[in-house]
């Protein structure tokens, strides 16, 4: 990964185990790091960890000013920004019943925020000659799940975005792609697991075919292949990083055939 020697990120959401994931495999690669989040305690300690080549900066996606003085800051330390991530989202969600104000905020920060990065990012990345943003999609985004429907509903509106925005961005010689989680080991999965990882691999067991929940470093690898050049072919697409969610059906891992024989 020494292509990323000289490379400046600006990673969104970075406050979270994702996001840390994210940034410190950048950071290993040669990268310098901005960490955008409006989680100020996770993210300075991270940042601090990491040394000189990582700052954070206080950046809340739903406030334009936030975004203009995130990539400025980038700028102005790091001498400009190649790529973007956009990992921040919100877990606000209350199915069918979500009110109007719910879906409004949700909307903003999963989607709108989003779109309105890449949007103020696209000159700068363009005038460092191009390069590539990450947008973060969802198993979410493409299967219905029970109780469900704002984060549902916004991830899969960042997989469409992500391909008109590939196109549209295409003159700023900026690649866009998303990639999409399966379960994966991350604040929610400590939250509603009590810090318990093994009862994560349990539930999450017949639904992957990898049969556990994924690390948070191992979308952080997807990430960066599709920052790399090793993808200079690759825009406007989705990888999913979830270990065989979306591979299988209703079945999930359960021998149906043998279950039939029995």
């Amino acid at each position: 990964m020494a292509q990323f020697s000289g490379k400046v990120a600006i990673v969104t959401g970075a406050s979270t185990l994702i996001g840390e994931g994210v940034v410190r495999a950048f950071a290993k690669a040669g990268a310098k790091v901005v960490m955008a989040d409006i989680n100020e305690t996770d993210g300075k300690r991270i940042a601090d960890d990491l040394g000189d080549g990582v700052v954070f900066l206080r950046t809340d996606v739903t406030v334009d000013a936030d975004i203009d003085a995130c990539i400025a800051h980038a700028t102005q330390t790091f001498g400009g920004v190649d790529y973007l991530v956009n990992l921040a989202c919100t877990y606000l969600d209350n199915g069918i019943q979500t009110g109007r104000d719910d879906w409004l905020t949700a909307l903003n920060v999963n989607l709108v925020g989003a779109m309105v990065f890449c949007d103020k990012i696209a000159p700068a990345i363009g005038k460092r000659g191009g390069g590539a943003i990450v947008n973060f999609g969802s198993i979410a985004g493409k299967v219905a799940q029970p109780g469900r429907m704002t984060y549902s509903a916004s991830k899969a509106a960042m997989l469409q975005a992500t391909k008109n925005a590939a196109m549209q961005l295409r003159p700023h010689n900026i690649r866009v792609n998303s990639v999409s989680p399966g379960w994966t080991w991350s604040n929610i999965m400590v939250q509603l697991t009590d810090n318990k990882r093994e009862k994560a691999d349990a539930v999450a067991r017949p639904f992957h075919i990898m049969e556990r929940t994924g690390n948070p470093e191992e979308v952080a690898e997807a990430v960066l292949f599709l920052c790399s050049d090793a993808a200079s072919f690759i825009t406007g697409t989705d990888i999913a990083v979830d270990g065989g969610y979306t591979a299988i059906g209703p079945e999930g891992m359960v021998d149906a055939v043998s279950k039939l024989a029995e």
